[in-house]
């Protein structure tokens, strides 16, 4: 019997299947060994630059904006209404406690002390007159008495004599009352003379201040209690800014910081924080904070804007690092350390802490030596390097 023609043509197809099955995997394991060739393979050493870690003190620094404020203000204003005569000072012009700054007209407050003195006068007249009628009402009374005791005079007329003599004391006690009234009507009248010689006057704090605005010019007619100068004491003054709740807690009164403005750029004014708010804007969740801020030449005003940065913690014996070493590896932050041959690196992850112009901690690390600083993303645990020139060699 003959065998089916289509037999070979089946085997033929089945053997060449079976080749081509066996070539894709041969093909695949190639590619799987030339990938993982370069990581067996001895590569090139990666070129990059190193510094060393250092050991020292570390400061966590905090720059904050904000305004500066006068230390001390208050209006001047004159305690009676009047015409403004005089004004003694203008703009910027410095006052003295005690100072008077402003003479209104006084003639009306001149006439009321006249008035008010001619008054007492009266008062003092009406009292000597009293005084006498009392002292004759009272010999009338010792008369009748004695003439009453050789049986003269009748109990009717000293009735009569001992109510004159009880009418002309009470009229004693009405005139010196009046005395009283008139006294205290003329110390008024001259305090209200005394106001219109205006002065500035204020407790604590320098003995000079400075006038920050005028309200007024000479002539003018004002009330009682208008403005007249405003007075604003600028040495010491104060910067005012404000903190969120994340650095609150790090700050605390006699904290010293550093100040600096747009005004005077590339210099730093010493400062210290005198209070810090209890409580918290509920609008901003930040809390009001002073610094005390020396002004001995009063070049710093009101108003200007300010940058305080303060030292909210130190390390006095920290590992540093330069920023630039720090790199991640799968989510962990880490560096790579330089081995002793300096041909070779080694992953080591760290924890970073305070950063510091351009360095940082590397908090419960008890590192030397030297690091990678540029050319990490050539690098693996345990490649080979070559350090370039030019490179730094301390990490202070």
């Amino acid at each position: 019997m003959q065998a089916p023609r289509h037999r070979p043509l089946f085997l033929i197809m089945s053997l060449c299947g079976l080749g081509m099955l066996l070539g894709w995997g041969i093909y695949q394991r190639l590619e799987a060994l030339k990938e993982d060739a370069p990581a067996r393979a001895d590569r090139p050493p990666a070129p990059v630059e190193v510094a060393a870690i250092g050991h020292g003190a570390i400061e966590l620094l905090r720059t904050f904006t904000g305004t500066l404020e006068a230390r001390a203000e208050f209006l001047v204003a004159p305690k009676v209404s009047g015409r403004v005569e005089q004004l003694n000072l203008e703009l910027a012009d410095e006052v003295g406690r005690g100072q008077v700054v402003a003479v209104l007209d006084d003639a009306e407050y001149v006439q009321a002390v006249a008035r008010a003195q001619a008054d007492l006068e009266v008062a003092l007249a009406s009292n000597a007159e009293a005084d006498s009628l009392l002292k004759i009402a009272e010999r009338e009374l010792r008369r009748i008495d004695d003439l009453r005791g050789r049986g003269v005079s009748s109990e009717s007329q000293r009735d009569v004599a001992k109510a004159d003599q009880l009418a002309k004391q009470a009229q004693v006690k009405v005139t010196t009352a009046r005395i009283a009234s008139a006294e205290a009507d003329l110390g008024a009248a001259r305090i209200r003379l005394g106001y219109t010689q205006v002065s500035a006057d204020w407790r604590g704090g320098n003995e000079r201040r400075v006038v920050a605005e005028r309200y007024v010019d000479e002539g003018e007619t004002v009330a009682a209690n208008a403005p007249l100068l405003r007075i604003v004491e600028l040495d010491p003054i104060t910067a005012v800014f404000y903190v969120t709740e994340r650095d609150y807690a790090r700050l605390k009164p006699g904290q010293h910081a550093s100040l600096s403005t747009d005004a005077f750029p590339g210099e730093r004014f010493s400062a210290e924080i005198e209070r810090i708010a209890p409580v918290f804007r509920e609008s901003t969740r930040q809390a009001r904070v002073e610094l005390r801020v020396a002004n001995p030449e009063q070049r710093l005003k009101p108003g200007m804007f300010a940058r305080a940065t303060v030292m909210l913690d130190r390390v006095e014996r920290a590992v540093i690092a330069p920023e630039q070493a720090l790199t991640t590896r799968d989510g962990r932050v880490g560096l790579f350390l330089v081995g002793a041959d300096g041909t070779s690196v080694t992953w080591q992850e760290v924890e970073p802490g305070i950063r510091q112009d351009g360095r940082v901690q590397l908090i419960g690390a008890e590192l030397s030596g030297r690091v990678v600083i540029l050319g990490q993303q050539l690098l693996g645990d345990g490649a080979t390097i070559r350090i370039v020139e030019g490179t730094p060699a301390v990490m202070r």
